[in-house]
């Protein structure tokens, strides 16, 4: 989770709001670095989430989760280099000096921890693929469409996520709200499902999650700039009219440069308002650090000034 991101959306884990629908985009970069963010702001929020991974590993997010930190606060002390790594909550702590006797408590997500413990359902795309074609499925599975002579429908993978978020019996742990998240959905494209399916998918989804459950999701999806690819134009089109707020990330128009690795144009949008009066946006520029990422104005780098 990254401080300063959750500044400039103007949020803490401590004050999700619900039933929204976030689109994540990039274009001509990476924009996996809000993938992990939302994935950790949301385990930190307390959330139950469900998240459909298409990219990466889950050992991949999980080393990932563990490294990124997040000031927590900032107290004095008498004593020494401090480490703690409570084993109840998914978090692993440490604290550092920061000058004089304060201390500063820093914090990563252990996806580990969070899957054990029933917060986390994670649905590992690399591994699922290779099992629908090696062995044999007794029950209908998530990526059943794989399968399928005409690749069409995403119910199955729909179903999964609604068994994974529904609400829980009262003997076990209550979550704030559920969260799904998909990592990413240009990958069902590649897959040979069309964009109206892609669609379906996320209408149903919303439907249950923000609209039945009060919860939110969250969907990374590619803006290849093709203007033959009319499929993720309509894939992208679609989201981002249903979708309450869009994360963009950007390469910068100039090229590459070693201390700006791109802009992010943040939107909000409420749907049910007038065009003019529902939409408001803002647009910084990022470089992307070892455990966080930083943020700033436009022509404001450090580096610069």
């Amino acid at each position: 989770m990254f401080p300063e991101l959750n500044n400039l959306l103007n949020t803490t884990p401590d004050r999700v709001e619900q039933g929204k629908l976030t689109v994540l985009c990039d274009a001509k970069t990476d924009g996996s670095f809000l993938v992990h963010h939302f994935l950790s702001f949301y385990l930190k929020a307390n959330c139950k989430v469900c998240f459909v991974a298409f990219i990466q590993s889950f050992s991949h997010y999980n080393i990932v989760g563990q490294k990124l930190m997040s000031v927590i606060k900032l107290f004095s002390t008498d004593y020494g280099q401090v480490r703690i790594a409570p084993p109840h909550c998914g978090l692993s702590s440490w604290f550092c000096w920061v000058g004089g006797h304060s201390l500063i408590s820093c914090q990563g997500v252990s996806l580990t921890v969070a899957r054990e413990r029933g917060q986390l359902v994670f649905l590992e795309g690399l591994k699922s693929s290779v099992d629908i074609f090696f062995q044999t499925q007794e029950e209908p599975h998530p990526l059943q469409f794989l399968r399928e002579a005409s690749a069409g429908s995403l119910q199955p993978l729909y179903e999964f996520v609604r068994e994974a978020l529904k609400p829980v019996d009262h003997g076990e742990a209550t979550w704030r709200c559920p969260v799904l998240l998909v990592d990413d959905l240009s990958v069902l494209l590649s897959l040979g499902l069309g964009a109206v399916a892609v669609l379906d998918f996320i209408h149903y989804c919303r439907a249950t999650v923000c609209w039945e459950l009060k919860g939110n999701v969250v969907a990374l999806v590619h803006d290849r700039g093709d203007a033959e690819d009319e499929e993720n134009d309509i894939l992208l089109n679609g989201l981002s009219h249903q979708s309450h707020l869009i994360l963009r990330a950007e390469g910068l128009a100039t090229g590459f440069c070693k201390d700006v690795h791109g802009q992010l144009r943040i939107l909000w949008r409420r749907p049910s308002q007038p065009t003019a009066q529902r939409d408001r946006s803002l647009t910084y520029q990022y470089k992307i650090q070892d455990k966080t990422v930083s943020f700033f104005a436009k022509g404001m780098s450090p580096a610069v000034l």
